[in-house]
């Protein structure tokens, strides 16, 4: 459409085009607000809590300080799952998932302290077929992995927490997953539109 009969109809419509921006009617004129409160601020852009914890939290929640790495390793997760095409809950499950077997740190080998030959976010193990060492530290990879699994739980979204991490992970402490529900939904509402 051409720019001339653009504006031409915008001005019959009742809208005024000023800088390539469409503004109000053009008989409407802001005056200046005499109140001179704070207005708040909503934040349109972050994620309804409704659908971060739609269950609520189960027990006691958990919650530590996150260095720039954890933090990096949040944010790589989240890119990930939108990469997938998955929701701000497949997410919040990840993370929380990733809090609870690393802390949100991508662990290496860890000698005689190591889960078997569990490494990386979610301490996955070659072993059981979740890749290679470097691919399970390979942060994208291991979260794309995790997300895998959860998408081949039938009803995952409408699951508590700790049951669509635990039915992916198979862990001896399958409850241990819900303390890290609101840290997880914390870190997606900060993070997810940024």
């Amino acid at each position: 459409m051409n720019t001339i009969f653009r504006k031409s109809m915008l001005s019959v419509a009742g809208l005024a085009f000023a800088g390539g921006v469409f503004a109000g009617p053009i008989a409407h004129v802001a005056t200046p607000s005499t109140d001179a409160r704070p207005v708040a601020v909503v934040q349109a852009d972050k994620p309804d809590t409704s659908k971060l914890i739609p269950h609520g939290t189960q027990g006691a929640q958990s919650h530590i300080d996150l260095n720039d790495e954890q933090t990096a390793n949040a944010k790589a997760i989240i890119a990930a799952t939108k990469k997938a095409g998955l929701p701000e809950r497949a997410a919040v499950i990840s993370i929380a998932t990733s809090l609870q077997e690393s802390k949100l740190e991508n662990l290496g080998h860890l000698g005689d302290m190591n889960d078997h030959d569990s490494l990386g976010l979610f301490q996955q193990r070659p072993s059981s077929g979740w890749g290679t060492p470097e691919q399970i530290t390979d942060p994208e990879y291991s979260t794309t992995a995790f997300l895998k699994g959860l998408r081949q739980v039938d009803g995952w979204q409408d699951m508590p927490l700790t049951d669509a991490a635990q039915t992916v992970q198979v862990s001896a402490y399958p409850d241990a997953y819900a303390q890290w529900e609101q840290q997880a939904a914390d870190l997606v509402g900060q993070y997810w539109n940024s």
